[in-house]
């Protein structure tokens, strides 16, 4: 039977308008940074009294000061190849202390740890804390522990290093293959032997690339830390700065530079060579892999335990040993005679027991926000400057190729001039103030966010610009729709990793009188108040891990 009542049909749906994307958490977390980002940078504005009367003023203080210090008058030959050795021994002793002691920390703070349970926490603790202090600020404390000299210069690279070497390397042990090391303690192995017969060699590697980043790092740090009395070349330019010798100052600002300029060849070259070492290994291990011929693995007449001492064998038994005859001699050139360390015991027990209860004030808090509006504020402007300077660069964004090179070269000769050095020409130039400081922290931001932004946009997905530009749609049409939405969460987690960098350097700006936390931190060492010493450094630490921590969640909802 066939039913005849009329067939009902659904009602037709209402027209939901335009479609637009729904609001996500990694959306609302790009618009709150994006706002308070605004938020700060006018706050900062506000707070140092920066307008475009007042910033044309300044420039044009700063360029009358840059006429003064022209010609630039070099010292001679044998005065900078002393200044340049005495700076590279302190990176080198420096970054190979560090390496020995964040061996056996990084072991202690990972998560496999099996030694007592108040080890770890204790171990990461340090971690954090030494990675937190800035450079400069260790070396005003240990110049005032162990005097004047490259050897308060060493140990405040060493204590800094031991941080970023330490949990870099934590990371590294961590992720690290368990299987090996459980074998050996089945064995009955103990937990020093699982360390260095199977954990070790399998971190080695990436020890190697961490010391070696650090030590490159640490050159660039240690050609400034003159400036406190902690040898290097910086002595030099902190003496002709303080006798108002300009035309002597800008001879050793060229000098650092050139100095700078060198390492970052080196740097890229040996990064270079280790990509293509890393390349023909892994195509001759698939060439092997694939191989159905039977062919050896060894030469023929060589024995299966019998690896041999081959050419590549030579070369890293060599390297190693010159290493270690290069680390010796840095560190006898820091004169650690018996005598100077046991007379540094009574200042060092003078700080420690001075620093406690920390003293925490008025004043210094203000001066802790000063900083913190300082970096910030001048790591969002940086971060607006470098963006329009990556697009500029970068190949797959920039409006003519000759330009994209002259504007690379200029941001590697501006980022090769350390922060303090801009700094001690803003004060000589405008005077005492936080407005000195923000203008080099805007200048070093703008610098270091335009090759971040400019190496992601050359990694970017080419496709969807191609395609848009293929149908006809104009240069930012393609690049709002294309570019843009792919490059936000690189955009967002490199200039909070420019923020972060921006908020430690602050405190180091603050030395030389660019405003900030530092001038205070060094003001309580030169009149032994050790209680607001700390005081400063507890809340350095804190500041920053906030940030750090920010920075962290920021990524993980982003990326």
């Amino acid at each position: 039977m066939v039913s005849t009542t009329p067939a009902t049909h659904a009602p037709a749906a209402a027209d939901p308008g335009p479609l637009r994307p729904p609001w996500s958490a990694r959306a609302l977390i790009a618009a709150g940074l994006l706002v308070a980002a605004v938020a700060v940078t006018w706050l900062t504005f506000w707070w140092i009294g920066l307008s475009p009367a007042s910033l044309a003023a300044g420039l044009d203080d700063t360029a009358r000061l840059l006429r003064r210090m022209w010609p630039p008058d070099l010292p001679g030959a044998g005065d900078v190849a002393w200044m340049i050795a005495e700076t590279l021994l302190i990176a080198v002793a420096g970054t190979g202390l560090a390496a020995l002691v964040s061996v056996p920390l990084a072991f202690t703070a990972a998560r496999d740890h099996r030694g007592p349970r108040w080890l770890r926490p204790a171990a990461r603790v340090v971690v954090v804390l030494t990675r937190a202090v800035p450079t400069l600020a260790f070396a005003i404390l240990f110049v005032r522990i162990f005097g004047l000299g490259p050897l308060a210069g060493a140990l405040a690279v060493a204590v800094h290093s031991v941080g970023m070497i330490a949990k870099l390397l934590t990371d590294a042990v961590e992720e690290a293959d368990p299987v090996p090391a459980e074998a050996a303690r089945a064995c009955g192995a103990g937990e020093v032997q699982v360390a260095v017969s199977t954990v070790l060699p399998r971190v080695f590697p990436a020890l190697t690339g961490i010391v070696l980043y650090r030590l490159d790092i640490n050159i660039r740090a240690s050609a400034v830390l003159g400036v406190v009395g902690a040898g290097g070349i910086g002595v030099a330019l902190q003496t002709a700065l303080g006798s108002l010798n300009y035309h002597r100052a800008a001879g050793i600002i060229c000098v650092i530079v050139v100095l700078v300029l060198l390492l970052e060849l080196l740097s890229v070259a040996v990064r270079h060579r280790t990509v293509r070492h890393r390349r023909v290994r892994h195509s001759r291990a698939g060439r092997s892999a694939g191989d159905t011929t039977g062919t050896p693995a060894l030469p023929a007449g060589r024995a299966p335990h019998d690896v041999g001492w081959d050419r590549g064998r030579v070369l890293r038994v060599a390297g190693a040993v010159a290493t270690g005859v290069v680390f010796l001699v840095s560190l006898w050139s820091l004169n650690p005679d018996p005598g100077r360390l046991s007379g540094a015991w009574p200042n060092l027990r003078a700080v420690l027991t001075g620093m406690w209860p920390p003293a925490f004030s008025g004043d210094l808090l203000m001066a802790v926000l000063e900083s913190l509006l300082m970096a910030l504020g001048a790591a969002a402007a940086g971060a607006a400057c470098g963006l329009v300077l990556a697009l500029l660069t970068a190949v797959n964004t920039t409006p003519w190729r000759p330009l994209s090179a002259v504007v690379r070269v200029l941001l590697v000769v501006v980022r090769g001039i350390p922060d303090l050095v801009y700094a001690l020409l803003f004060v000589a130039a405008l005077g005492l103030g936080p407005f000195a400081g923000f203008l080099a922290l805007w200048i070093s931001s703008t610098a270091l966010a335009a090759k971040f932004f400019a190496d992601s946009l050359e990694q970017l997905d080419p496709l969807p610009h191609e395609a848009l530009t293929s149908v006809g749609a104009r240069r930012w049409q393609a690049f709002a729709a294309g570019i843009w939405p792919q490059f936000v969460p690189s955009f967002t987690g490199n200039g909070l990793f420019v923020a972060d960098l921006a908020l430690r350097e602050s405190v180091v700006l603050g030395i030389a009188g660019a405003g900030g936390v530092g001038y205070l931190m060094q003001e309580s060492i030169a009149t032994l108040r050790y209680d607001t010493t700390a005081a400063i450094v507890i809340a350095i630490a804190v500041v920053v891990y906030a940030i750090e921590t920010l920075a962290r969640v920021a990524r993980r909802h982003l990326l």
